[in-house]
């Protein structure tokens, strides 16, 4: 007789299991001390009482956390916890679904002893609930004697029945059961992988800027306009590093410090023909000086560079490299293995498009003829660069690689140095961004840069903090020395102002390019570039006397940082909450962390933080409007709110505060300040 398989249901069916990505196939991620939410369908049959546990799991197999979840909409068999891991690893978690005998008796009698209905039996099967999970030796003992109390005044009949019921519901005893509830028939459902970075993966601040432009110095002019530069080098560019420390950023981002090629370089604005003493653009990697494991000679020596990355470590910065894997015609790699390129019909080496673009000063790298061989070669390269001292690193146009690639190169560096971060700089399709992701990418450039109506800003900003947050980080940057969007063309410093506070609050990750605190806006006329791009020529910048000026947003920017690191809030990625606004260009949104619940070896003191966000993203007129706030969403509790409902609000840009409600008029002015940046004054009682 052929057996039969066994169930796939269990007693009480948990389905549904999130954050799982693919079934399990690749793991959820997470940064240590970051909440992670939790969520699973359970449910069963006829109308008992069902509850549910998420339970953490540390990489030993050792239990952290147990939080019992609290429902979703009626009607959903939703249930929802947060977790959150203290350290790095690969955690797993787990959901249990249980019967709830307390839930399902409460109901019952509260509904019979309330129409006085089979009162004494409701009573006693009360008692007969508490004396059993007294007798259950796994329930503590001082849990047991609570049951014991309350089982004994179910019992006396010399109280009242209402007395003898309100024992089953005293504050204390429900306070209780909301920790360690009374389960049975506890039904697993199954365990899944979060893998758990170092906060950097996925919390920082970026910083970018050109090495040859800080400190460049300006040697003559010549009578067509061009001009003769010497190139700033480490040392000079190691002053930046003060200034960008001080303004909060985490890491400094450097393009490539290779040497760059002769053949086909590009002059200015992308020009076709560079002159004599025009430097090429720094993706043009390799001349006769070296390729991916050299430093272009004028920027220093590997010791200068060494003393780079020593400064910026002493100011509490990390450095990010450009990984670009691609080379100019002069690169070691086209004579030596001239099998990692394609080869066209006429014997000529392909060069990049991406038409009508062409980039004749670059050879794309082909990764089929010598898989192996090229592999080898890379991760070479990488382990080279982490020896000197760099553990980050910004992948230039990862999605023209394949996908196998990156998946074996991450996880072999991992391996061996599990604090490596990668970020893919990846403007393309969705598949394939959230296909790096998966394969490995602790975070992603995003479309965030070309969004700007509130419709745009909302769609997008609940695809990455909740469709796809357990394997796609999104770092939202302002700008990058390709991308000048027309927004910041023509909306003045208010526009720059209002786009680093979405940046900075709506993600965990954000990132700057130089001259941003210039409000720097001078566009290729009909594109999205800038003019005179930095790709292409040096471009030193007097950023004390701007500031000294009043043209400097990099207090601004620096106030932000401030508000990043002091409010965890802002940390997290998946609780961003859109509340509504009666004004089309005023966006609102909260985050919420709240104060941790059912660690195992930790005590429960880091008090709950809100922020709420209010935006005007017209930068050119004051805009007017009611916001309603959605107060589920804001962790609120009694203890918050005055005898109004209503609560104290401080405003981390202004210092203002205002008590605020459901509803609330705001008004925001772009030309003194196109945003609030909200925190909700909590009860210390």
């Amino acid at each position: 007789m052929k057996r039969l398989p066994a169930t796939r249901f269990g007693r009480i069916p948990v389905t549904d299991v999130q954050p799982v990505v693919d079934g399990g196939r690749f793991p959820a991620k997470a940064v240590a001390g970051q909440d992670v939410p939790v969520s699973a369908t359970c449910f069963r049959e006829g109308h008992d009482s069902v509850g549910a546990t998420a339970v953490l799991y540390r990489p030993d197999g050792t239990a952290a956390q147990r939080v019992r979840m609290t429902p979703g909409a009626p009607g959903t068999d939703r249930w929802h916890a947060t977790l959150r891991p203290d350290d790095v690893g690969t955690w797993t978690f787990e959901i249990e679904g249980w019967d709830d005998p307390y839930g399902t008796w409460h109901h019952a009698a509260g509904i019979k002893i309330g129409a006085g209905l089979e009162e004494e039996l409701m009573l006693a099967e009360g008692a007969r609930l508490f004396a059993a999970a007294a007798r259950d030796r796994k329930t503590a003992a001082a849990d047991a004697e609570v049951f014991r109390g309350v089982a004994r005044v179910l019992e006396d009949t010399g109280r009242s029945v209402a007395e003898r019921f309100a024992a089953a519901e005293a504050p204390e005893l429900t306070a209780l059961l909301a920790e360690r509830p009374i389960r049975r028939h506890v039904t697993r459902g199954g365990a899944y992988p979060l893998l758990v970075e170092r906060r950097l993966a996925g919390q920082g601040a970026w910083y970018e800027f050109f090495p040859r432009s800080e400190g460049a110095v300006l040697e003559e002019e010549y009578d067509d306009g061009t001009r003769r530069y010497a190139s700033g080098t480490f040392a000079t560019a190691q002053r930046r590093l003060d200034a960008v420390a001080q303004m909060g950023f985490d890491v400094v981002y450097l393009p490539p410090i290779h040497p760059i090629g002769r053949t086909h370089r590009k002059g200015p604005n992308n020009t076709l023909t560079a002159g004599e003493d025009d430097p090429g653009s720094p993706w043009a990697i390799g001349a006769a000086e070296g390729g991916h494991d050299a430093i272009h000679p004028d920027l220093g020596t590997v010791e200068d560079f060494a003393a780079f990355v020593d400064r910026a470590r002493e100011l509490g910065l990390e450095v990010a490299l450009d990984l670009a894997l691609q080379a100019s015609p002069d690169h070691p790699w086209v004579t030596e293995h001239p099998q990692w390129f394609t080869t066209r019909a006429d014997g000529s080496i392909a060069y990049a498009e991406n038409p009508p673009k062409k980039y004749q000063d670059i050879f794309p790298l082909n990764f089929d003829n010598d898989p192996k061989g090229l592999r080898e070669e890379v991760l070479r390269i990488v382990l080279l660069w982490i020896e000197r001292g760099v553990r980050i690193f910004r992948v230039d146009n990862p999605h023209t690689k394949p996908l196998w690639f990156w998946e074996w190169l991450i996880r072999e560096v991992s391996q061996r140095h599990p604090d490596a971060v990668f970020l893919a700089e990846a403007f393309t399709r969705p598949a394939m961004m959230h296909a790096l992701g998966k394969a490995g990418f602790q975070q992603s450039y995003t479309y965030f840069t070309w969004r700007n109506t509130r419709e745009e800003l909302e769609e997008y900003l609940t695809e990455v903090s909740h469709r796809t947050a357990p394997y796609f980080r999104p770092n939202f940057w302002v700008n990058t020395p390709d991308i000048l969007p027309e927004f910041l063309q023509y909306g003045g410093p208010a526009a720059f102002k209002l786009r680093a506070v979405i940046a900075a609050t709506g993600s965990p990750l954000w990132g700057v390019y130089t001259g941003y605190e210039l409000c720097e806006n001078a566009a290729r006329p009909g594109s999205g570039e800038y003019v005179d791009n930095e790709k292409y020529e040096y471009k030193p910048r007097d950023f004390a006397a701007a500031e000294a000026e009043g043209r400097s947003i990099a207090p601004y920017l620096t106030r932000l940082n401030e508000i990043r690191r002091a409010h965890p809030a802002l940390g997290d990625l998946a609780s961003l909450h859109l509340h509504t606004a009666t004004d089309e260009a005023t966006l609102v949104f909260s985050k919420s962390r709240p104060a941790p619940r059912g660690l195992l070896d930790a005590a429960d003191t880091e008090p709950a933080d809100t922020v709420v966000v209010v935006v005007n993203l017209d930068p050119h007129a004051a805009r007017e409007s009611t916001v309603t706030l959605d107060l589920a969403a804001l962790d609120l509790t009694p203890a918050d709110l005055d005898d109004d409902g209503r609560f104290e609000v401080r405003d981390l840009l202004t210092g203002q505060t205002w008590r605020w409600g459901e509803h609330n008029y705001v008004r925001l002015d772009p030309y003194q300040e196109p945003a609030h940046i909200l925190h909700i004054v909590r009860s210390t009682a």
